[in-house]
């Protein structure tokens, strides 16, 4: 009996809306690793995961994934697509794949969803590291006006830089690095991605 072909539009169709699925569910943990990573020692504004989770959705709401969401669905759909059409080309027949033919599959998948994965987590780290640092500058602003309010020496709030979007940060690191700049880390991240 032959395998029942689905339609390329419903492939990155699945792909993208599983995507979507996983990145909603991952990408507040993946945050707040990424800011408690980069905080200073002597600049500690976040004291364990919910903490940060907590001071972000207050100062931020919930709306930080919206640049993963969105780059998210080409990945998956590039990455679900690309396996299907590796898996058909190193099938016999419609025969079953054997473990090797279904680890190339992943492999050059993995390959092919590099093209989208790079970029985006370029922009991915750069937006993350901007919130926390507005995140920061608000959050010790506001210690340091409840410390001027208990009778310590008011401190000097720096005016509010505002964040910087998507299409900023893209163009900013155009105008800076070109589209390799896009793809700095591309190496590390086919190191994780083929084999994954």
């Amino acid at each position: 009996m032959a395998d029942k072909q689905i339609s390329l539009p419903a492939k990155l169709i699945n792909g993208g809306i599983a995507g979507l699925i996983g990145v909603t569910c991952v990408f507040p943990i993946d945050l707040a690793k990424t800011r408690l990573q980069n905080q200073q020692n002597g600049q500690r504004v976040y004291t364990s995961m919910s903490d940060c989770l907590i001071k972000t959705v207050r100062s931020e709401g919930y709306f930080g994934a919206a640049v993963n969401l969105t780059l998210v669905t080409p990945e998956k759909a590039i990455k679900l697509a690309a396996n299907d059409f590796f898996r058909h080309q190193l099938s016999k027949d419609g025969q079953k794949l054997t473990l090797l033919k279904e680890m190339l599959a992943g492999c050059g998948a993995g390959t092919c969803q590099v093209i989208v994965t790079t970029p985006m987590e370029m922009l991915k780290i750069q937006l993350q590291d901007a919130g926390r640092i507005a995140a920061q500058r608000k959050i010790l602003a506001a210690q340091g006006q409840l410390s001027a309010q208990g009778g310590a020496q008011p401190s000097v709030e720096a005016p509010a830089a505002p964040r910087p979007t998507a299409t900023q940060l893209t163009r900013d690191l155009l105008r800076s690095r070109g589209i390799a700049g896009l793809y700095k880390g591309l190496g590390a991240t086919l190191l994780r991605d083929v084999p994954f």
